[in-house]
């Protein structure tokens, strides 16, 4: 039976887990924020706490804070375009349930999202995503509301205006993450090239760890060549694990030629492929491996 304090938190963590994510980039990173705020949350004086919620979201706000802190300097050296930890989605629906919202998961939206400070990201994120008052934001962050409302202003123009996106059904994102994983691995460059928008971009994530593309690769034809380079280069080493969801995209789990998985996600608009993002840096596939 879970107590009182227990139950409490439990309500709560998956908006612990979803902002910590979001501010974070990384799902373990998420987890671990979430169950230090329960430690912290269970040895505080919980009689003297007037609303559970917003304790625990300031707990978690200011641990993610930190850790980005920390991070800083990482992610300056980092080689390569970065990319945050995929969620795939129906491989993991229970911990893909506790990250919240799913329309704020798509990477693009992520990555936009490291164009903010941390105190800017953590103010978007807790008042436009979880409807927190300026005044709860002001006391977790030490500044006062009006502060809080510019940094939110602030980070509103930074991030523009988003252009919409369109829900692709799933018989349809399934379709389009198989005829690209046929299309990419199949050697002839119209059908692949074909699927591709004029200005598409390719993002690739190895971490310095797995070879990727060190820069971001723009353009059909030349997204288009890479993925055939690959191929030609590893014929038939790939091998489909999965064909679903990741960060709401259409995309696929593969086991490539060096015995470790990657994730591929496709971003989908007007009959096209506008972008790709492939995650092959081992140290955010950790919990996929496990799985």
């Amino acid at each position: 039976m879970q107590d009182d304090a227990t139950r409490a938190f439990t309500a709560v963590r998956p908006e612990l887990v979803g902002l910590a994510y979001r501010m974070t980039g990384s799902r373990a990173q998420a987890e671990d924020i979430a169950q230090e705020a329960f430690l912290r949350w269970s040895a505080a004086d919980r009689d003297a706490v007037e609303v559970p919620r917003a304790f625990l979201l300031k707990i978690a706000t200011r641990l993610s804070l930190d850790h980005l802190k920390s991070a800083a300097h990482r992610r300056e050296s980092y080689v390569g375009p970065w990319l945050p930890e995929p969620v795939v989605e129906d491989l993991e629906a229970p911990q893909h349930a506790a990250l919240g919202q799913a329309q704020d998961l798509s990477v693009a939206f992520l990555l936009t999202l490291q164009r903010l400070s941390p105190a800017e990201r953590a103010v978007f994120l807790l008042h436009d995503l979880f409807e927190t008052p300026f005044e709860e934001i002001a006391e977790l962050l030490g500044r006062n509301a009006a502060a809080c409302r510019k940094l939110a202003t602030r980070a509103r123009e930074r991030l523009g205006t988003p252009e919409p996106r369109f829900a692709v059904a799933e018989a349809e994102a399934a379709r389009i993450a198989r005829a690209f994983f046929e299309a990419s691995r199949g050697g002839a460059l119209a059908p692949l090239r074909d699927m591709l928008a004029a200005d598409v971009v390719l993002h690739t994530d190895g971490g310095g760890v797995r070879s990727s593309a060190r820069n971001l690769i723009t353009g059909a034809d030349r997204v288009a060549r890479f993925f055939l380079g690959l191929a030609a280069k590893w014929p038939g080493e790939a091998v489909p694990l999965h064909v679903g969801r990741i960060n709401t995209l259409p995309g696929y789990v593969t086991l490539e030629a060096d015995g470790l998985p990657q994730t591929t996600a496709l971003e989908w608009h007007d009959g096209r492929i506008v972008a790709i993002y492939v995650v092959r840096n081992p140290a955010k596939l950790v919990g996929l491996m496990r799985g």
